[in-house]
């Protein structure tokens, strides 16, 4: 699983990576409508569609010479369930954080309070 999410999260980092994946959101494409967008050579769409593959995040198929691509979601819901996991542990944090200020807060309004009463 870890050596998975690796692979998903490093093909993420990359912002060609992310809008190819956007484009294959849409439906499946071919490489040359892939590479349209981008201002760089296909073998260089080549090797970001290899990173895209090896992380499970897209299917080539193969259709005579059309080499449709596809997008493949079962990665992107494991790394969302990884996020959503670790996002649910930091709210519950910063809840705690949140609502031990707010004790400290009232301790000290306190302690204004008290002074200003005792002069």
């Amino acid at each position: 699983m870890t050596a998975n999410l690796d692979a998903t999260f490093a093909a993420l980092a990359d912002p060609t990576r992310r809008a190819i994946l956007a484009r294959l959101a849409k439906g499946e494409a071919s490489v040359n409508e892939l590479a349209a967008p981008f201002d760089m050579s296909l073998p260089a769409i080549s090797k970001h569609l290899k990173v895209l593959e090896r992380a499970g995040l897209i299917i080539r198929g193969r259709d005579a010479q059309f080499r449709p691509c596809r997008m493949e979601t079962a990665p992107l819901e494991a790394a969302q369930e990884w996020i959503e996991k670790h996002r649910k542990a930091w709210e519950d944090r910063l809840d705690r954080l949140g609502d031990y200020l707010d004790k400290l807060q009232k301790e000290k309004e306190k302690e204004k309070s008290d002074v200003r009463r005792k002069k």
